[in-house]
C-alpha cells in the first residue's frame, strides 16, 4: 500500500513543492524570511545535503515553531536520526495545524504504523477516509489493518464503503465471500457472489468464477449447473470448458472428463495457453494414475494431425518424449517446432546435439546456418557452423563465421565457448600462414579461459615449428599433458619441443609414451616425430623403421622420402 514506509524513511512520499506558498507567519517580513529558508531547505535536500538542510528547517522553525511544512521536514530529519520521539510530535502538530493536507496525515499514520501504534493509525485513517474521500488507498490501509486484527465487522464496513466508491468489483466480492465463510455463514458468502454475477449479467467469467467457488466448497450440482448455462450461452467458453473438464475429473466421470479434454484441445478458439496448461495436467494426472506413456503420446500424435500454428504443444510433446527416453521420436517434432518458429533456441539446440553425436555434418551446418540468421547473439550455433565447415574444409567460411561470431562477444558471453572460437581463429590463421594473427587468436583464447587445453597444445606446436619462444612453448605444452598425460597429441607436441630444444632424451620418454597409444601408432606425424627422436638418440635402425611406418600412414611427403633414403634426420623448413 502507498502508506507504508521505503527503507524505513519517509522521502519522497510528498511532492515538495506541496507548501512552499503557505502563509505561516505573523508577519510580511517573517513570511519572507520564513519562504527563503524553508525553499532552501528542500533545495540542499534534493542534492543531499542534509545537514545544511537540517539547518535551514530549523531556521524555519525558529521564525515560526508553529509552521506545519517546518514540521513535517524537521519530522523526517528527526526519523533519520532515530528520534522517533520527536518525529512524532512534529507530525502530530503538523497534522493538527494543518488538517486538509494529505501528506501530513499520511506521513503521521506511517510512523504509526512503522511504530506499532494501530490503534492510533486506525482512529486516525478513519478520519483521514473522512477528510480525503478521493484516497482510497486509506480505506486498503484501513482493511489491512482490520484483517490482521480479525475484526470481521470493520473489515466488512470498510470493503462496503470501498465499493461504495468503485462499484461491485471481483476483488472486493471476494474479499468479502473469504470473509463470510470463514466466518461460518456460507449464504451470506454465496449471496455476495451471486449479487456480482447480478450487477454483471454479460461477464460470463463472474458465472464461472461463481460456478468454481461452488465446486470448491462441495456444491457439484450447482458448479455443474452454472458451467451448463455459460455454454448455452457461449459454447466455445474456454473458462467454462476448463471449468467442466475440472469437474468431470473431480466427480470420477473418466469418459466425459476424455470427451470434455477433446473438445478443448481440438477447439481452434481455445487458446494455445489454455491447451497447454490442460496437456500438462493430463500428463501429470497419468503419472500419478500409472504413467500410461501409449495414452500421452497418442493424444499428442492427434493434435500433431492438425497442423498447430503454435509451438508450445510440439515442444512439450518434444520434451515429454525426451522425459521417456524416446529422444529418436522427438526428433520429427522438434523439426515441427522449427518449421512453426525458427527462432525456437531450445528445439534448434536440442536437434543440435543430436545431430552432433552422431556426427552429421551436413545437419549440424544446416542447423547452425539457421541459428546465427534466427539467433545471431547465441555463439554456439557460430562454434558447431565453423567446426562442421572445417570438416568440410571449407577454410574461408570458417574465418568468416568465428570473425562474426566474436563480434558478437559481450561481458555476458560465455567464456568457454568465447575461447574455443578463438581457438579456431588461431588454427584457420595459422593454416592460411598468417602466423602473427594467429597469435593473437590464441592469446584471446587463453585470455577468455587460461586452461583451454586444445588452444595451448596448437600454440605451443606452432610457436616450436616457426622457430619461437621455446621457453613459452613447453610451458604451455606441458600444462595439457598435465591435464591429459594419456593423450597421444598432446604427448607428441610436448616430446617435439623437447626435441627441437635439444632434450632428446626426454623428449623419448614422451614420444615413447605417445606411441604406446592406439591413437599415436595411427598418426603418421606421430610415428614420423618418433622416428626423427630416436635418430637423434642414435638409434638409426628405430628411427628408420618409425620412417617407413609414417609413409605406409601416408606421410608421404619428400622430406619423408629422403629421411628414409639417406637413413638420416632431415629438418622441414616452415613455408613462407
Amino acid at each position: 500500500m502507498a502508506f507504508l514506509f521505503l527503507g524505513g524513511t519517509l522521502w519522497g512520499n510528498r511532492p515538495v513543492e506541496a507548501d512552499t506558498s503557505l502563509v505561516c507567519c505573523q508577519t510580511e517580513e517573517q513570511q519572507r524570511r520564513y519562504d527563503y529558508y524553508y525553499l532552501e531547505a528542500i533545495r540542499l535536500k534534493l542534492k543531499q545535503q542534509y545537514d545544511a538542510a537540517y539547518e535551514m528547517v530549523q531556521h524555519c522553525l525558529s521564525i515560526d515553531p508553529e509552521a506545519p511544512s517546518a514540521l513535517y521536514e524537521a519530522a523526517q530529519f528527526y526519523l533519520m536520526l532515530k528520534m522517533t520521539g520527536k518525529s512524532q510530535a512534529a507530525l502530530e502538530t503538523a497534522v493538527r495545524n494543518a488538517p486538509d493536507n494529505y501528506w501530513y496525515s499520511q506521513g503521521l499514520a506511517n510512523l504509526y504504523l512503522q511504530t506499532g501504534q494501530e490503534e492510533k493509525a486506525a482512529a486516525l485513517l478513519e478520519d483521514m477516509s473522512t477528510r480525503f474521500p478521493a484516497k482510497l488507498e486509506t480505506l486498503y490501509v484501513l482493511l489491512q489493518l482490520y484483517n490482521k486484527e480479525d475484526n470481521i465487522e470493520k473489515q466488512l464496513s470498510t470493503l462496503n464503503r470501498i465499493e461504495q466508491r468503485t462499484g461491485k468489483s471481483e476483488q472486493v466480492s471476494m474479499e468479502k465471500f473469504r470473509i463470510y465463510l470463514r466466518n461460518g455463514d456460507s449464504k451470506k458468502a454465496f449471496a455476495e457472489m451471486e449479487s456480482l454475477v447480478k450487477e454483471y449479467p454479460q461477464d460470463m467469467r463472474y458465472r464461472v468464477l461463481l460456478g468454481n467457488l461452488y465446486m470448491q466448497n462441495g456444491k457439484e450440482k450447482q458448479a455443474y449447473n452454472i458451467y451448463q448455462d455459460v455454454l448455452a450461452e457461449e459454447p466455445d467458453n474456454v473458462m467454462a470448458l476448463y471449468s467442466l473438464l475440472a469437474y468431470y475429473e473431480e466427480t470420477g466421470q473418466e469418459d466425459l472428463y476424455n470427451r470434455q479434454m477433446d473438445q478443448l484441445l481440438f477447439n481452434r478458439k481455445v487458446s494455445p495457453d489454455a491447451k497447454l496448461d490442460v496437456m500438462r495436467e493430463f500428463i501429470v494426472k497419468n503419472e500419478q494414475e500409472g504413467g500410461d506413456t501409449t495414452r500421452v503420446i497418442s493424444l499428442f500424435d492427434r493434435i500433431m494431425e492438425q497442423e498447430p500454428d503454435d509451438p508450445q504443444l510440439p515442444m512439450l510433446y518434444a520434451q515429454y518424449l525426451y522425459s521417456k527416453g524416446l529422444g529418436q521420436q522427438a526428433l520429427p517434432v522438434l523439426a515441427k517446432v522449427l518449421d512453426i518458429e525458427p527462432t525456437n533456441t531450445a528445439a534448434r539446440l536440442m536437434l543440435l546435439d543430436n545431430a552432433v553425436r552422431r556426427e552429421d555434418y551436413a545437419q549440424v551446418t544446416s542447423l547452425c546456418e539457421g541459428g546465427v540468421e534466427s539467433n545471431p547473439d547465441r555463439l554456439e550455433f557460430y562454434l558447431y557452423l565453423a567446426i562442421a565447415y572445417n570438416h568440410d574444409d571449407r577454410t574461408d567460411d570458417v574465418l568468416d563465421v568465428c570473425r562474426r561470431a566474436v563480434s558478437h562477444v559481450d561481458e555476458k558471453s560465455d567464456k568457454a565457448l568465447v575461447s574455443d572460437l578463438y581457438s579456431i581463429l588461431g588454427d584457420v590463421y595459422y593454416t592460411k600462414r598468417m602466423t602473427a594473427e594467429a597469435y593473437a587468436a590464441y592469446d584471446s583464447a587463453l585470455v577468455y579461459k587460461p586452461d583451454n587445453i586444445g588452444a595451448l597444445n596448437n600454440y605451443a606446436y606452432y610457436i616450436s615449428v616457426e622457430g619461437g619462444d621455446l621457453d613459452k612453448a613447453e610451458e604451455m605444452s606441458y600444462r595439457t599433458v598435465k591435464a591429459s598425460p594419456d593423450n597421444a597429441t598432446y604427448l607428441d607436441t610436448y616430446a617435439w619441443i623437447l626435441f627441437v630444444k635439444g632434450n632428446y632424451s626426454e623428449a623419448q620418454l614422451y614420444i615413447d609414451n605417445a606411441l604406446k597409444t592406439e591413437e599415436g601408432m595411427q598418426s603418421a606425424v606421430i610415428v614420423e616425430h618418433g622416428g626423427d627422436i630416436y635418430y637423434k638418440v642414435g638409434d638409426e635402425a628405430r628411427a628408420v623403421e618409425l620412417w617407413q611406418r609414417a609413409l605406409q600412414l601416408g606421410g608421404g611427403s619428400a622430406v619423408l622420402q629422403q629421411k628414409i633414403k639417406e637413413r638420416k634426420y632431415i629438418p622441414y623448413k616452415p613455408e613462407n
